[in-house]
């Protein structure tokens, strides 16, 4: 059985319609995919962002400048005068040889 002009025609045409959908198929898929790319990276950004004022607050908690009042204030503590502190030298490093 030959095909004739118009059989080839629409064919051509199915075929034609399969690749335009194909095409179509990947392109949406394509276009999805970049949309969700710049939602996480927005969401990494605003991660990254919290991460680093996370880290600041850490500093300044762990800073001189509010440890001592705290440790002062709650714990009773102070700061040691200069002829309250004790050097102790490590064993085997005072006399200098080697």
């Amino acid at each position: 059985m030959r095909l004739k002009g118009r059989h080839w025609v629409a064919v051509w045409l199915v075929a034609f319609l399969a690749v335009t959908w194909l095409v179509y198929a990947r392109q949406a898929a394509a276009i999805h995919d970049a949309r969700e790319l710049t939602e996480i990276r927005a969401r990494h950004a605003n991660l990254e962002g919290r991460r680093a004022a996370l880290d600041r607050r850490i500093r300044t908690a762990e800073s001189r400048a509010v440890l001592v009042p705290r440790a002062q204030a709650k714990l009773g503590l102070h700061l040691p005068a200069d002829s309250e502190m004790i050097l102790l030298p490590l064993p085997g490093s005072g006399n200098g040889s080697r």
